[in-house]
């Protein structure tokens, strides 16, 4: 069965930094489009970061110098290592998954995707 499991989200001081992880199953990080996303309350969800093989990750200017994706494929996992974190990168941190490999200008569009996670709360706050 497909499916992400997000974990690692958590409460940190700006400046900051926190570490996402992103179980996958029943894809293949060598060939399929996986993507981080955001939603911050009241807000549309946004894509932060796009990983496909062969391609340079696609992040959102916002977390230009601040994200890193890296990927461990025995594993299955995604991570987001998130650095000088700002109180405006509070959000709900999704990790979706679809097969097979999405053009950059709909990699960071969710309705591309079909397998979302549960979601993992991040909040930068003093």
């Amino acid at each position: 069965q497909a499916q992400v499991v997000e974990s690692g989200g958590g409460l940190v001081q700006p400046g900051g930094s926190l570490r996402l992880a992103c179980a996958v199953s029943g894809f293949n990080l060598r060939s399929d489009t996986i993507t981080w996303f955001r939603q911050a309350p009241g807000k549309e969800r946004e894509g932060v970061v796009c990983v496909r093989t062969f391609d340079s990750p696609n992040y959102v200017q916002s977390v230009k110098g601040r994200f890193t994706v890296s990927k461990d494929n025995p594993k299955n996992i995604v991570y987001l290592q998130m650095s000088d974190l700002k109180p405006e990168d509070t959000a709900v941190y999704y990790c979706a998954a679809r097969p097979g490999r999405l053009v950059l200008s709909a990699c960071t569009s969710p309705q591309y995707y079909s397998v979302w996670g549960q979601g993992t709360q991040v909040t930068v706050s003093s």
